[in-house]
């Protein structure tokens, strides 16, 4: 098969697997494919939100420290093989399609056997996969959906797990309170080893994690505020200490502050066991990371920015960064997309202060609102326009008289607007 087939094939298997749970199902998976994760050590991070900026930034320190780093992305935005990286470049073609059509032939036969896999099972082996044959120092896993039944979690010889800030998001199948969901996530700890956690993680949430690493008996870290100090900046940058590490962080938003304090705990953890990790690969890992749609800025005059927030706590951080230029008078210009399951006017609300005119855009994903099915709710928070497509959406928002355009919603209208931005923006 091509790559291109092979991607067609993996996004092709079933949403969710079926014949046992999650990491039960990846055991047999890796199994079938040798047991590449015994070779591998891995940094495992969960939570709701900030999981990718965290394991983007520890993976780029870890590179510049001089070791061999694999990192898997969930979701991808542009390019499918950004879920699959070593020391920042993706999967060459070639090996995709050798290594997917391994892991495909496994998942038929365990198919036979009852034990059906799921797309994120199947990627997250093709990329354990890949990371032994090239013989990887560190794996830094970002769990899918949950921790105690994430396919991720089929892996063992976890030196740090990670728990990012726990909101309330899929609570059809993690719970609906902090409690519940945090229990789930922390559901990824193994025995010993070191957690990092975020620094103002919900105090209901924050007990669930705890009373886990003292069940397996870990060692655990949480960044403190008082070791923060936050210069004063123009909108959109992020200029901040954090113990003694001064840094412009590329990631806008005083939460990604925080995630980056965790990216910093977790390879001084790493440090704490033996490995060599200097003070300059630190700084440099931290300045030079990159991640899309994370209140990313694609321009700055005037401004477009995009974002892939889906849930009330990532609108909230959106929300923060913008609120300075509307107070100083600036008028923003929305393009939003968003899926049916999410809390839609948990987010519109919070965008409300924020955005003026929001332009309605279809998303190809079938769980995805129409424009019209999202303006019947988004109505009552701006003035909307439902459009038929989403390149009309955007070349509309951005001939509007206004300060700037915010793309936001999903990660899936994040990958769609990106190109066509790239190239509105030039």
């Amino acid at each position: 098969m091509t790559a291109a087939q092979t991607i067609q094939a993996l996004q092709s298997l079933p949403r969710m697997g079926g014949g046992g749970e999650g990491p039960q199902r990846m055991d047999l998976l890796l199994d079938r494919l040798g047991n590449p994760q015994e070779k591998l050590k891995f940094i495992h991070v969960a939570g709701t939100n900030g999981k990718g900026t965290v394991c983007a930034i520890t993976a780029n320190i870890l590179t510049r420290a001089g070791y061999k780093t694999g990192l898997t992305i969930s979701p991808y935005v542009v390019d499918f093989r950004e879920r699959f990286q070593i020391d920042g470049q993706l999967i060459p073609m070639r090996t995709l399609s050798a290594l997917g059509g391994k892991v495909l032939d496994a998942c038929a036969a365990l198919a036979q056997e009852g034990r059906t896999m799921g797309q994120f099972e199947a990627v997250t082996a093709l990329a354990i996969l890949w990371f032994a044959a090239e013989k990887c120092d560190f794996v830094v896993l970002e769990t899918g959906l949950g921790g105690r039944l994430d396919p991720t979690n089929g892996v063992g010889n976890t030196l740090v797990a990670a728990i990012t800030r726990i909101g309330l998001d899929h609570t059809q199948l993690l719970g609906d309170t902090l409690d519940k969901i945090a229990g789930e996530k922390a559901g990824i700890l193994k025995e010993g080893c070191t957690v990092i956690c975020y620094p103002e993680q919900p105090k209901e949430a924050l007990g669930e994690i705890l009373a886990a690493a003292a069940e397996k008996n870990c060692d655990w870290v949480m960044p403190q505020l008082e070791d923060f100090e936050f210069f004063d900046g123009k909108p959109l940058r992020n200029h901040f200490d954090y113990g003694g590490y001064t840094v412009h962080l590329p990631f806008p938003g005083r939460h990604q502050a925080l995630n980056a304090a965790m990216a910093v705990e977790i390879c001084l953890a790493l440090w704490r066991q033996g490995y060599e990790i200097e003070d300059q690969a630190i700084l440099e890992g931290l300045e030079t990371a990159s991640l899309p749609a994370r209140i990313e800025v694609l321009r700055r005059h005037p401004l477009v920015v995009l974002d892939g927030c889906h849930n009330p706590d990532g609108a909230q951080a959106l929300a923060d960064q913008l609120q300075p230029i509307v107070e100083g008078g600036g008028r923003l210009i929305g393009v939003l997309g968003m899926m049916e399951d999410k809390n839609v006017e948990g987010v519109l609300e919070i965008l409300e202060p924020v955005l003026d005119k929001v332009y309605l855009a279809p998303v190809e994903n079938p769980r995805a609102l129409t424009p019209q099915q999202l303006e019947q709710k988004a109505k009552f928070y701006f003035e909307t326009e439902a459009c038929d497509t989403l390149p009309h959406a955007l070349k509309a928002a951005l001939a509007q008289e206004a300060d700037g355009v915010v793309v936001c919603g999903s990660f899936y209208l994040a990958g769609e607007a990106r190109p066509i931005l790239e190239k509105l923006c030039k």
